[in-house]
């Protein structure tokens, strides 16, 4: 039986395979996004008396922003794997899905840098 009469051919599952590993991949990387925002408010909560007073908020928003442009850059590289790829077996996500994920974390740091600047936090 010729391979490319099969139904799934060692080249589809290694897309499939490499789909799913893309996921894992953006999966760490907003967790990392998460881990700096994270890593943000606990400066800003150790550090809050911290002279002069716009210092820790200063560093903590460096922080939120960083996690912020991690997300993006997760969604730019996984959406750029994903269109490259012909899904045959496994439906990747979709794009807007990895969009709606960055826009929760951007929407939750963005809340958490306001919190902190108005001092809600700290």
């Amino acid at each position: 039986m010729d391979e490319r009469s099969r139904p799934f051919s060692r080249t589809d599952l290694a897309e499939d395979r490499t789909l799913l590993a893309n996921e894992r991949t953006f999966a760490g990387w907003v967790r990392t996004s998460i881990g700096c925002i994270a890593i943000g408010v606990g400066f800003h909560a150790l550090f809050n008396k911290m002279q002069p007073d716009w210092a820790p908020r200063a560093i903590a928003s460096w922080f939120l922003f960083l996690g912020v442009a991690i997300v993006w850059l997760a969604v730019r590289r996984a959406g750029a794997v994903m269109e490259r790829l012909n899904p045959h077996v496994i439906g990747s996500a979709r794009k807007m899905n990895l969009e709606l994920i960055a826009s929760a974390v951007s929407l939750g740091a963005a809340a958490l840098a306001a919190a902190i600047w108005l001092g809600a936090v700290g």
